[in-house]
């Protein structure tokens, strides 16, 4: 497993700054003392077939925020959690079923501004032993997984736009099969695909 994951864990110890949902969008002009609260998701990464892949989930669609969006299982820091790791994989475990000492944790990613106020850090695991998956029924629609490969190609991203809140928003997107990936998902990947080139 260590040589499946060594390109991973080499790119992990590269410095590269943050990124944010505003990247793309210079002109965008942010109100004075904007506050962001801390969040945290899991990477979750998981060997197939001697392939790496990413599990990712699909938001209910009834969902207030984000409905129906591919995301990392994750979300904001309680005060109960000892750090960003802590949150990650307890939210991985509510919202997915992974049992937290089933993850080794790799490393951090550098972390993401979005533009709901969050300051978040992807932070990179893999999944050592089987689990069930069990989708939370009030927050994840499906759970699926993505070849690691696919989502570090620099290629098969293209950048979009859409018109937001009286503006045109450009944001990154990297489609895979029925999923459409975008959003601060598709572009904490994108700075993980850079990060992985040689």
């Amino acid at each position: 497993m260590s040589d499946i994951l060594a390109p991973l864990v080499t790119a992990l110890a590269r410095d590269s700054a943050g990124s944010s949902d505003f990247d793309l969008n210079p002109d965008v002009v942010l109100p004075e003392g904007r506050k962001l609260r801390p969040a945290g998701v899991l990477v979750p990464v998981e060997i197939i077939a001697g392939a790496p892949h990413i599990l990712l989930t699909k938001r209910a669609s009834h969902l207030k925020h984000h409905p129906g969006q591919i995301a990392f299982p994750g979300g904001k820091q309680d005060e109960g959690d000892a750090d960003v790791e802590a949150t990650a994989l307890r939210e991985a475990r509510e919202e997915i079923g992974l049992p937290e000492g089933h993850v080794r944790i790799l490393g951090r990613l550098p972390s993401h501004e979005t533009v709901t106020n969050f300051t978040v850090t992807p932070v990179v695991g893999v999944i050592e032993r089987d689990f069930e998956i069990r989708p939370e029924p009030g927050e994840v629609e499906e759970v699926f997984r993505v070849p690691l490969a696919h989502v570090t190609d620099p290629a098969r991203f293209a950048i979009e736009g859409r018109r937001w809140r009286g503006q045109r928003r450009h944001y990154y997107t990297v489609p895979f099969g029925p999923y459409y990936i975008w959003g601060a998902t598709a572009r904490i990947l994108r700075g993980l695909a850079e990060r992985m080139q040689p």
